[in-house]
């Protein structure tokens, strides 16, 4: 684990504090994903092949479309303090001199964020992760969901507002997502892999 300051919020108090501490301290098997949901410290096993293959595609799309200076990260933690959260999403396009600072970097620095459900915890995606991500104020977030009801869909959230996102569109997998500027792409969902 990086000893990197995880610099929360003052507001955080010494619940946040001790839970960055765990979070510090957790020797986690490689390549499981330790984050802080809700205060609490989880542990996730890591993603399968289909998981990979389909934050690979993602990354892919976007590349070309990302905003100057940003690059897109699969393992990059972003500090979402206010939600007492410290969460490693599947991708994320954040301004590379965000992690040239010494420090950890801050959720509202991102410009997107995308996770893909798991069977095991597509409930922090759908729920948990979605109030944390609009709390900070990240533009938009991407949820990849092939779990969703047995019908795999993509959700674009955007226009956070009061720590709530605004639902831009969802689309079956089959079908194109647009990603509005700074993007303004298609995401082809179809490429996508169906399960996890």
């Amino acid at each position: 684990m990086s000893a990197l300051a995880v610099e929360p919020e003052p507001s955080a108090g010494s619940d946040w504090d001790a839970a960055v501490r765990l979070w510090e301290a957790t020797d986690a098997p490689e390549g499981c994903k330790v984050e802080i949901i809700e205060g609490i410290v989880t542990l996730a096993p890591p993603p399968s092949e289909e998981h990979n293959d389909a934050a690979e595609i993602v990354t892919e799309i976007l590349w070309p479309a990302r905003p100057d200076g940003c690059g897109i990260y699969q393992t990059l933690g972003l500090v979402a303090a206010d939600a007492a959260g410290l969460y490693i999403p599947d991708l994320c396009v954040v301004p590379r001199t965000a992690l040239r600072e010494g420090r950890r970097v801050q959720a509202a620095e991102a410009e997107l964020v995308g996770e893909i459900t798991s069977r095991s915890n597509a409930n922090h995606d759908r729920v948990s992760k979605v109030n944390g991500y609009a709390k900070a104020g990240v533009p938009l977030y991407l949820l990849l969901d092939p779990w969703h009801s047995g019908r795999p869909t993509a959700t674009l959230y955007g226009d956070p507002s009061a720590g709530t996102y605004r639902v831009l569109a969802t689309v079956q997998y089959g079908d194109q997502l647009r990603l509005p500027a700074p993007f303004d792409v298609a995401l082809d969902t179809k490429l996508l892999p169906c399960t996890d």
